[in-house]
């Protein structure tokens, strides 16, 4: 079982501030079951602990789950007649997909065929 104290610690988060422990147990629960998915078990095992840590350490760093102030993105184009500013989207729409590539091969050891 992925623990919320132990992704803190690895994240350099206080253990007992508890502002993001909502964000971060969701995190784990989406981990968890995008592991499970992908791989077609019903538990994670004990192989593939750390590997859904880091894949916790990637979702929290690039998706900014909880965070009303996160940054837009960078400035893409500035007009000024009439002021306009356009921002690059700072979070990707492909990373899940992005980030399960990244672990296919920690993955596929403990992934089960299933027939449909």
């Amino acid at each position: 079982m992925l623990e919320v104290t132990k992704l803190k610690k690895l994240l350099g988060i206080a253990v007992d501030d508890t502002k993001q422990d909502v964000n971060l147990e969701f995190i784990l629960d989406d981990v968890t079951e995008s592991i499970l998915n992908y791989c077609n078990i019903k538990e994670l095992p004990f192989g593939l602990t750390n590997t859904a840590y880091r894949m916790a350490i990637d979702l929290y760093r690039n998706e900014n789950i909880g965070d009303e102030d996160a940054p837009i993105g960078s400035v893409s184009s500035i007009k000024e007649g009439d002021t306009q500013t356009n921002f690059n989207k700072s979070v990707d729409d492909n990373f899940k997909d992005t980030l399960m590539k990244n672990y296919y091969s920690q993955l596929n050891k403990y992934r089960k065929l299933v027939w449909q």
